[in-house]
């Protein structure tokens, strides 16, 4: 029987499977090298600090920062993550990593959802006038956060705005915050005011900050870190958006008050969605805080809360125990799982 002849089309997608193949093999066959090469010092206990690819830096107890390969088959390697490591000259090996106590997730270019940092204690969503704030974003960190049972902290930037309409639309945003008992910061890295309120909360946590790209999470770490100097992006113009100026999550060390009482911030990059389709309808109603005493009372265990008989949420909105913008917007998340 005649050997069937391959389309150009299955040709050059064979040809990229196996490119990706190599691809994978040339970046796994360093550290399988260095393993066999029997040149590494003992196993010891790091941080990832920083991730590039299929290298991190990794930071030992004694402050000595070093370049890693990543063995293979490690996983989603992420800031953060508590790894086991070997060292070497001019590169180590991690060869394991521990169970993380949180992480937080992003959507990758395909739409899978992908750690961006791990074992956080509080997360600060950074908001400001410019660009325009939206609750339901602010609602999806808040979401992410009670789901891994991280602490969350509002941070209203750029205060020398809010004498102007924008300014005073936002802090009408973030007032029904503050009643749900969330802690709001109102700071401005431009004329450093409320940072030692931001340098307070800091304190002796493992935080990230996220928030639109253009909040000033950069300006609000260069004021706290003036010798880092992280990249700051403009605003543009033409769209009132952020540019993203941060590409990867990157841990850094706070002296916060010159005795050695140190924070450990991570600065992730600027997303201006925060996707939640690894979560259920269940997981996403009990990162509403306000939700919590009412969920289970309804007639209907599949209730979906939008106008079913005897719905506990519904009654707790006529009973102004939960606002109609918050019932709304866990709608919208639910109806955004609902399409993925």
């Amino acid at each position: 029987m005649a050997k069937r002849k391959l389309t150009k089309n299955q040709q050059r997608r064979i040809r990229q499977i196996h490119a990706r193949h190599e691809k994978r093999a040339d970046q796994d066959q360093p550290a399988e090298e260095l393993l066999s090469g029997g040149d590494l010092g003992p196993e010891q206990s790091g941080v990832v600090i920083a991730r590039y690819g299929s290298q991190a830096d990794v930071e030992a107890p004694d402050g000595q920062i070093q370049r890693c390969f990543l063995r293979a088959n490690l996983g989603a390697v992420v800031t953060g993550d508590e790894v086991v490591w070997r060292n070497g000259d001019p590169n180590g090996v991690i060869i394991a990593s521990t169970e993380r106590r949180s992480a937080l997730y992003r959507p990758d270019n395909r739409g899978k959802m992908r750690p961006v940092a791990a074992n956080i204690d509080r997360i600060f969503i950074v908001v400001a006038p410019l660009p325009e704030p939206f609750a339901n974003l602010i609602d999806r960190y808040l979401v992410a956060a009670e789901n891994q049972h991280i602490e969350a902290v509002l941070v209203l930037n750029k205060s020398d705005l809010l004498n102007t309409d924008q300014g005073q639309s936002t802090e009408q945003l973030i007032a029904p915050y503050r009643e749900l008992g969330y802690p709001v910061l109102t700071v401005s890295a431009h004329n450093e005011s409320g940072l030692r309120e931001l340098r307070s909360e800091l304190k002796d946590h493992t935080s990230v900050f996220v928030g639109q790209s253009g909040v000033g999470k950069s300006s609000l770490i260069n004021a706290l870190l003036p010798d880092v100097d992280t990249a700051v992006g403009a605003l543009s113009e033409a769209t009132i958006k952020g540019t993203h100026t941060t590409t990867t999550a990157r841990l850094f060390h706070l002296e916060l008050d010159g005795r050695g009482n140190e924070g450990r911030l991570i600065d992730s990059p600027g997303i201006r969605e925060f996707g939640l389709w690894h979560l259920t309808a269940q997981e996403v109603a009990e990162g509403f805080v306000e939700f919590r005493n009412h969920l289970g009372h309804c007639r209907f265990r599949d209730c979906t809360h939008e106008a079913e008989p005897d719905c506990a949420l519904l009654a707790a909105v006529d009973e102004n125990k939960i606002s109609p913008a918050r019932l709304q917007s866990y709608r919208n998340i639910v109806q955004s799982l609902d399409m993925q």
